[in-house]
């Protein structure tokens, strides 16, 4: 059988974090020309293109498998370390998680609050649309994602996490200005707020009244508390964290336009299929976090 020299495999992993192979070779100490070599006999030993040589390089499909195997081989490094008495005093490892806006403005950051002082974890989040955030598994930038799709990535695990239930919302003056008539008729025309251009909340409510779709008239704001804002303010209805949305509409600074027809939107928890103390405890406190906040 065919292995991967861990050597090479290492250099992979570094042109692609680097960027080029030129930062790539300052990082680990070698010339330029060591570190194409390798990534060349690695691609020769697996019989495919690893790398686009673009600026920055970017893994292919192959590529981002022997990525993925590169940082889950460092994660289990470090824990081998760890379990071994061998990390440096005071050493802490690093967690990369991907997960979408509404979890991490609502309930994800008291889940990270949960997770136990021991081992020693540092966070690095990726904010992605919960539709996207899977593929940063696959690519081996995260290993782990809170993702809508519940089909695990190859090599990860799932757990479902919950339900988080968005209302259709309004400022009362917005509503009063554009949505005099049936929400069928009106809210396709009227102007809407999106997250991005990814974003399909909306347009996903508005079919399920019956609709083609959201208005062409999009305002984006790439934030859930300016998203929110956004609403209140009056530039356009939009979809809201149902947790955000009930004491606005109290308040009356928002109209809920159907309360009886909430958008339920399952939410995941992947992770890459590693005995990991740090994985493990990260996972522990997600999920028992997203048991008490979301449906």
């Amino acid at each position: 059988m065919t292995d991967l020299p861990l050597d090479q495999v290492r250099t992979l992993l570094a042109v692609v974090d680097e960027g080029t192979f030129d930062a790539a070779a300052s990082a680990l100490h070698l010339t330029p020309s060591a570190v194409s070599q390798r990534v060349k006999a690695l691609e020769q030993r697996t019989g495919r293109v690893l790398l686009l040589r673009t600026k920055p390089v970017r893994p292919t499909e192959s590529g981002e498998i022997v990525v993925r195997f590169a940082r889950q081989l460092a994660r289990l490094e470090r824990d081998t370390r760890s379990e071994l008495g061998m990390s440096g005093e005071g050493e802490a490892t690093r967690v990369s998680v991907a997960v979408n806006a509404d979890s991490l403005a609502t309930w994800f950051l008291p889940a990270l609050a949960g997770v136990p002082q021991e081992p020693r974890l540092y966070f690095e989040l990726h904010r992605e649309d919960e539709t996207r955030t899977a593929q940063l598994l696959r690519e081996g930038l995260v290993m782990a994602a809170v993702t809508a799709s519940a089909e695990a990535v190859t090599g990860c695990v799932v757990r479902r996490l919950g339900t988080m239930r968005y209302l259709a919302c309004a400022g009362p003056e917005f509503a009063a200005r554009h949505l005099t008539d049936p929400l069928p008729e009106s809210l396709p025309r009227a102007p809407v707020m999106v997250f991005d251009r990814r974003d399909g909340l909306q347009d996903t409510f508005v079919r399920r009244l019956g609709a083609g779709g959201a208005s062409g008239v999009r305002h984006a704001v790439p934030s859930s508390e300016g998203f929110r804002d956004s609403v209140v303010a009056g530039l356009g209805w939009g979809m809201i964290p149902e947790v955000h949305a009930e004491p606005l509409v109290r308040e009356g600074r928002l109209v809920s336009l159907a309360p009886d027809r909430p958008l339920d939107l399952p939410l995941y928890w992947q992770q890459w299929k590693l005995d990991s103390p740090a994985l493990a405890s990260v996972a522990e406190a997600v999920t028992a976090t997203a048991r008490a906040f979301l449906r």
